[in-house]
């Protein structure tokens, strides 16, 4: 077995600081009990999950902005369940009447054949119907304002949903039309998208039975709340929104909790996905929060913060934007050299990331067997070391019967992050959460440490020195941790 003190620890971490070093540990213990690495969290993929909250986007092929033919091996030895597509009308109507879903058929059945469920996000325009667009693939031109634009509309998305019912029974309609860049060519109105939502998703149901309406893909409380002022409450089965955060923790309980309220003031109960959200893996490029200091490893640190916030907020579904850095396109279709880095998987050479093997690990671990449970959980610091408790978060979970506790303290993601520092565990016994062995899961790696700080009292489990960190760690039973663990041997 492997063994690291806290001394060789801290001195990997100051190599981490430094850029040096290309994975992350997470056990600062004790110099006379180091914790001992006795496994890895085995990934599961896709095909061999049955259900799961976690998925990933795979948007933009309408734009031809990465190859999908690179990435979906991957995609299948992720362990994600949902895949959000574009339907990219340019790109399936290229003339009046003439539908080409070829390339879309390929997306959709090689994500189902590595058991992934693909979801559509209906849109851009088309510039054969707004001529206006300012580029070939018309993103953000609406066909609401133009009679003969409107109604090639809604002939392709019932050509689509002919084609494609069977298949894909989710449909979001439209991206982002809050954002100016993709509500074209008049202002944004939450009052004009819930008229577009109406003329669409009847079509969408007539074409595609049972089909599930998803929007308004926003973020944002004011135009959120404007949309369900204006009746989208009544036009869609599951609510959508975006998030981007550096800190991904940043005022995002609050937002939640305000968009639940704005769903009970309507009498509302649809499920609630996060469509959208990612981190780029370097500064400058492309796209939201480019302009902050991101590099790889701080990516894989914000992946596992954003998702572990989306499930102990009881998100119903959670897609991390993207399965592959974008490289984005000029006007007349020709790479402009601009990439959006947000991508799990390197476009340069399609090699996955620190955050895709970070991403995986949560994948084997929360799929839909693991549910939020509240369950007691203390930390506290040694005598005369603070710790902020407002600050620190804590999302606790049960599968099948054993406990899943994770811990972290957020702190800035485009800094170099504080070393982790030892914290009590004090695990109070919860009726239908048998712990009997604790481990400790690092996400980062998927290494899995014997506790030997570890002691069981009739009230439950305290362990001292345990690790605390910026990223979530995730302490649980042996017996669960081992169902999904390879064995490491020297």
């Amino acid at each position: 077995m492997t063994n690291m003190t806290r001394r060789s620890f801290l001195q990997h971490s100051a190599a981490l600081a430094a850029g040096g070093a290309g994975r992350c540990f997470a056990a600062a213990t004790a110099p006379e009990r180091p914790l001992e690495l006795i496994g890895k969290v085995r990934p599961q993929p896709a095909a061999q999950i049955a259900a799961s909250p976690l998925g990933v986007g795979l948007e933009t092929l309408d734009r031809k902005m990465f190859d999908p033919e690179r990435t979906y091996p991957h995609l299948a030895r992720l362990g994600a369940k949902w895949a959000r597509v574009q339907t990219g009308w340019c790109r399936c109507e290229p003339a009046k009447g003439q539908y080409d879903f070829a390339w879309l058929d390929a997306v959709v059945d090689r994500l189902r054949m590595a058991g992934i469920q693909p979801w559509f996000n209906l849109g851009y325009g088309n510039r054969l119907y707004t001529p206006e667009a300012t580029n070939d693939f018309a993103v953000g031109w609406v066909p609401l304002w133009n009679d003969e634009a409107l109604r090639g509309w809604l002939r392709f998305v019932q050509a689509l949903g002919e084609h494609f019912g069977d298949r894909v029974k989710h449909w979001e309609i439209w991206n982002e039309p809050n954002h100016k860049n993709f509500w074209k060519p008049r202002p944004a109105d939450p009052a004009e998208y819930i008229q577009f939502v109406r003329r669409t998703a009847p079509v969408v149901r007539q074409a595609v039975p049972g089909a599930a309406i998803i929007g308004p893909a926003v973020w944002g409380l004011a135009y959120f709340k404007a949309c369900f002022e204006h009746g989208l409450g009544e036009l869609v089965d599951i609510v959508s929104y975006h998030w981007y955060r550096t800190s991904p923790e940043e005022k995002y309980a609050a937002s939640i909790a305000a968009c639940r309220e704005i769903l009970a003031e309507h009498r509302l109960r649809q499920p609630l996905w996060q469509g959208e959200s990612g981190c780029p893996s370097q500064s400058g490029g492309a796209g939201a929060l480019a302009t902050a200091d991101w590099d790889e490893q701080r990516q894989a640190h914000w992946v596992v913060r954003r998702t572990l916030c989306d499930l102990h907020l009881q998100i119903d579904m959670t897609s991390y934007f993207h399965a592959c850095d974008m490289l984005y396109p000029n006007e007349d279709g020709t790479p402009d050299g601009r990439l959006n880095s947000k991508g799990l998987v390197r476009r340069s050479d399609y090699t996955p990331k620190p955050a895709y093997f970070a991403y995986q690990c949560l994948c084997a671990l929360f799929d839909a067997q693991t549910r939020w449970a509240e369950l007691p959980l203390e930390v506290t610091a040694a005598p005369g070391e603070p710790l902020d408790q407002a600050a620190l978060w804590k999302a606790t979970f049960l599968r099948r019967g054993r406990p899943l506790y994770a811990y972290w303290l957020p702190a800035p993601l485009t800094a170099d992050p504080p070393p982790p520092r030892p914290v009590r565990l004090t695990l109070p016994t919860a009726r239908g959460a048998v712990l009997d062995k604790p481990v400790l899961v690092d996400p980062l790696t998927a290494e899995v440490y014997r506790l030997p700080h570890a002691t069981r009292a009739a009230s439950g489990w305290q362990i001292e020195q345990a690790p605390l960190a910026d990223y979530p760690l995730i302490v649980t039973d042996q017996s669960l941790a081992m169902r999904a663990v390879t064995e490491i041997r020297q």
